[in-house]
């Protein structure tokens, strides 16, 4: 039997044409599978953005109910060259502060050399600050001045040396810095050479006097205590960083001058915006719920996840925390502090009556909030609320995991309706061709058998 290499040529029929009418509709079967599966995204990426949308509320919440949001204070300086920080424990009030000296740290120099890298005898050279004592033997190979300077650094205490150049014959001299300022870092030094000899570095090394050693070494810098009063009261530091001078706060000298006013204060701008940031939150999480279940009857749009059993669920969880109440306390519910749920579902504050309350006694706010150590407050328990619908078991997660499961099962049942499809259009194929060879056929007979008749017919004409 012929065969026919493409599908037409030997019936004249557009079978190609119709196998592919035939595909078209086969692959309509498909249509109810793809739109359960864009149903299904649409609602997994519904169900992402009101996670989204939990977690920014879930870190409003977490600051609410942190004890450490409510115990903050804040503090400013009328002037400069006096820097402040302040802890919790800083006592709010006003203060003048006068910084009348600055804490400076001690240096010595000894008189100059023409070589730095000339030897310049041995010995112990001891060089005392605080309560800590360097010991260095200087011996041959390490007994010029660089040498000197390498051995003090490479102790790593609280002195360190440095070689300057004072531009005259003899220009090279050491330097010794203590680290620290104030008096009591200041530095002490002195040499022995042991019977060896080292008549200069026991001049270099050890204190100038007129009389008798011209060549020691002079301070150059003497240690100083900063000094400051705070409200009249004297008050000497070693360092320009001041701490207990006032309760809770660290006072940072740079600079002498006129008494400043410092005032310190509870930090209620910060505890008002932990509370609005939490009120936008929840509004943008409750306006973005509202968006997913909606229903307009003019177009007939319904949201994506309107009348989910599990959207409602967390609706529900999320209000009952936040309209709960405490047994007892100044404030027992949010709208005590000005903070109400209005009937659109979304929460408004009322400024002036929060306002009010953070003047007042902050701890009764906290206890509000945080709670005590015997019930927690309204945003530790809303904390809890939130951080189970965000478990990786919680409402949430489960809902997403069982839309992913449905939508895997969907692809394995596209898979298959497509596998079917296929051979179905196979089949189609097979007896397309298989009519058109047979018609060819009968084509072939037919012109055949044409022009034998015709054949006959002229023979008997003919005749």
């Amino acid at each position: 039997m012929a065969t026919i290499s493409s599908l037409g040529v030997g019936s004249g029929l557009d079978l190609t044409g119709l196998l592919d009418q035939l595909e078209s509709a086969e692959r309509l079967k498909l249509t109810p599978i793809t739109s359960q599966q864009s149903a299904i995204e649409s609602r997994i990426s519904a169900f992402g953005r009101l996670q989204g949308y939990l977690t920014s509320l879930q870190g409003t919440v977490e600051k609410l109910a942190t004890a450490a949001t409510y115990q903050g204070q804040t503090s400013r300086i009328s002037g400069s060259g006096v820097g402040v920080a302040v802890t919790s424990s800083a006592v709010p009030g006003s203060y003048q502060v006068q910084a009348t000296q600055l804490a400076q740290a001690h240096s010595l120099a000894s008189a100059g050399v023409a070589d730095k890298t000339a030897a310049l005898g041995t010995g112990t050279l001891t060089i005392a600050s605080g309560e800590e004592t360097l010991t260095i033997e200087v011996s041959a190979g390490s007994n010029s001045l660089e040498g000197i300077r390498d051995a003090i650094n490479a102790e790593k205490g609280g002195v360190t040396a440095s070689i300057v150049n004072d531009g005259s014959g003899t220009p090279w001299r050491l330097a010794l810095t203590s680290k620290a300022t104030g008096t009591e870092a200041a530095m002490t030094v002195s040499f022995d050479d042991g019977g060896s000899g080292g008549d200069q570095l026991n001049a270099l090394l050890n204190p100038y006097d007129a009389a008798t050693n011209s060549n020691g070494y002079k301070e150059t810098a003497a240690a100083k205590d900063a000094q400051l009063t705070v409200n009249g009261l004297a008050i000497t530091s070693q360092s320009n960083t001041v701490e207990g001078a006032l309760q809770g706060v660290t006072l940072t000298l740079s600079a002498t001058g006129d008494a400043q006013t410092l005032t310190v204060e509870r930090d209620t701008a910060s505890i008002k915006s932990a509370i609005t940031s939490f009120v936008s939150a929840f509004n943008a999480l409750d306006s973005t719920a509202d968006s997913l279940t909606s229903y307009d009857a003019d177009s007939g749009t319904a949201g994506t996840l309107l009348g989910d059993s599990t959207l409602r669920g967390v609706q529900g969880r999320l209000r009952q925390a936040i309209t709960g109440g405490l047994d007892e306390g100044t404030y027992r519910y949010l709208s005590d502090l000005g903070i109400s749920l209005q009937l659109d579902g979304t929460l408004k504050v009322d400024d002036s009556k929060l306002g009010k309350a953070l003047e007042g006694d902050l701890a009764d706010v906290q206890a509000l909030f945080v709670g005590t150590a015997d019930k927690p407050g309204l945003a530790a328990t809303l904390s809890d609320t939130l951080d189970d619908i965000l478990d990786e078991e919680g409402a949430i997660s489960t809902a997403i995991e069982g839309l992913e499961s449905r939508s895997e099962a969907l692809d394995e049942r596209y898979s298959r309706m497509e596998s079917s499809i296929a051979v179905t259009i196979e089949r189609y194929r097979v007896q397309f061709s298989t009519l058109d060879t047979l018609i060819a056929q009968m084509n072939s007979t037919s012109t055949y058998l044409t022009q034998q008749f015709d054949a006959l017919s002229a023979m008997l004409g003919d005749s």
